[in-house]
């Protein structure tokens, strides 16, 4: 059986693959290639950067299992905090990993469309930069999707780590304020969407400071030792 520090260590190492993989394909790769409401940009940004785009199709793909594999190892260190929460906390990244890597196949139509003259000369330039367009706005909403279960699974697991004294008790409550930001933000961005756009960097905060100190709590700390916990003892 692997110690509970080993454990924490290699959570933070899939941890760390999937902020690497995910933060390209998505604050790099899309950043750069999408203009929403902008077909022909978005069109002519997916020719010319079609390289980039592949690229990052690819980071997507990799990181979702890897995302995966954090639940799982997570799960090894903090079942015996609570089983069910545990299994919770697996099964809605489980979620959140299917819809994401189904929801890639729009942005992966998109370079298709863009790209490939059978696509291009039957549509005309107009309709197929159009149809560029949509399948980004479908990834991003499908990606929207993805983020309740993103969300979602942060309040077990910040139930877990103020629990089970091998974590900061504040980490744990950062984690689950994390969640609310994250489901806030998508109820916005979809009943909102102006709205949602100028809340967006303020509800997403939370989520993203506890996430990342997670990450590096788990890779620097580890976990807390019994031996940390025990009181100093008193003189004879």
């Amino acid at each position: 059986m692997r110690s509970p520090q080993r454990l924490a260590r290699t959570a933070g190492l899939f941890y760390l693959i999937v902020a690497l993989f995910g933060g390209f394909a998505h604050l790099y790769v899309r950043a750069n290639v999408y203009v929403p409401g902008d077909a022909t940009t978005t069109a002519h940004n997916t020719v010319t950067h079609a390289g980039l785009v592949r690229a990052g199709f690819v980071a997507d793909l990799i990181q979702a299992p890897f995302f995966l594999l954090v639940a799982m190892t997570l799960y090894l260190l903090l079942k015996h905090v609570n089983a069910n929460a545990a299994r919770a906390m697996v099964t809605l990244v489980a979620v959140a990993v299917a819809i994401t890597c189904l929801n890639m196949v729009h942005q992966l139509a998109a370079l298709i469309l863009a790209t490939e003259t059978p696509y291009t000369n039957a549509l005309g330039p107009q309709a197929s930069d159009a149809l560029v367009l949509l399948m980004f706005d479908l990834h991003h909403h499908g990606y929207l999707i993805a983020q309740i279960f993103f969300g979602l699974w942060l309040l077990p697991l910040g139930y877990l780590t103020s629990t089970s004294r091998l974590f900061p008790r504040a980490l744990g409550v950062l984690l689950i304020a994390g969640c609310a930001g994250y489901l806030l933000d998508t109820l916005a961005l979809l009943l909102a969407p102006n709205l949602g756009a100028t809340l967006n960097p303020y509800l997403v905060a939370p989520a993203a400071i506890a996430e990342i100190t997670m990450l590096f709590w788990l890779l620097v700390k580890g976990v807390k030792t019994p031996q940390q916990d025990d009181p100093l003892p008193l003189p004879a």
